[in-house]
């Protein structure tokens, strides 16, 4: 008899954390994509060259090691900044290059950001509604998506244009799965720690725009 009340509390407090979770999630995503926008803008208004791939990747994953290194104090949250503030800033070389390359490259860049959206919002529905449990996705994402960048490594220097667009594809279905997938971990309790969760989600919402406008340039782009 003594155990019901923790038990009691422990069934209330349960949801109060995921939602605290979920809240802070979303609240610091939504800041980290204004940085990183902003930083974009920078970038596309000082026309700042791409620094290489090996700068780019050395950046995107050194900073998802130092903010899981520091996720449990106040310097994730800035360190959080610091990463999506960079890598907003490598997406303006790519969106002045699009602005360049087409004639309607204004209109596939905003094509890109409403279908990554959708694809967000689609995807975070569902998780937040849907009760099937989808932790049976964890494994076959991470394979897609380790096939995927090894193929995006390859084709530098293979340079196939049927390759490049099979890797955005294919990307795009991966990433788009693990919105749905992370999302419902929050939602779930399967991680409690929102600076990592923000990581995850932002990543996600970065490749697929990415890959989404690597698509609309090839099939939509007016030269």
């Amino acid at each position: 008899m003594n155990q019901t009340p923790y038990m009691m509390d422990q069934a209330v407090s349960a949801p109060v954390v995921i939602n605290r979770t979920l809240r802070n999630t979303y609240l610091l995503l939504g800041m980290s994509l204004a940085v990183s926008a902003l930083a974009a803008v920078w970038a596309m208004k000082t026309n700042m060259g791409y620094p290489g791939t090996l700068v780019f990747l050395l950046g995107a994953i050194g900073g998802q090691f130092l903010i899981t290194a520091l996720r449990n104090s106040a310097w994730g949250i800035v360190a959080v900044f610091g990463w999506t503030a960079f890598m907003g800033a490598m997406l303006g070389p790519m969106l002045n290059a699009y602005l360049m390359l087409y004639s309607n490259g204004a209109q596939l860049i905003a094509l890109a950001m409403g279908g990554t959206a959708a694809i967000f919002f689609g995807m975070s529905g569902y998780a937040l509604v849907t009760k099937r449990n989808l932790s049976f996705l964890g494994g076959m994402l991470f394979a897609g998506m380790m096939v995927a960048f090894i193929a995006a490594i390859a084709n530098i220097w293979l340079q196939m244009t049927g390759l490049s667009l099979a890797i955005s594809a294919m990307s795009i279905l991966v990433f788009s799965g693990f919105i749905l997938y992370e999302t419902q971990q929050i939602v779930r309790g399967g991680t409690d720690n929102y600076i990592l969760a923000t990581v995850s989600l932002y990543a996600s919402i970065w490749s697929v725009f990415v890959h989404l406008l690597n698509l609309l340039g090839f099939v939509a782009g007016d030269d």
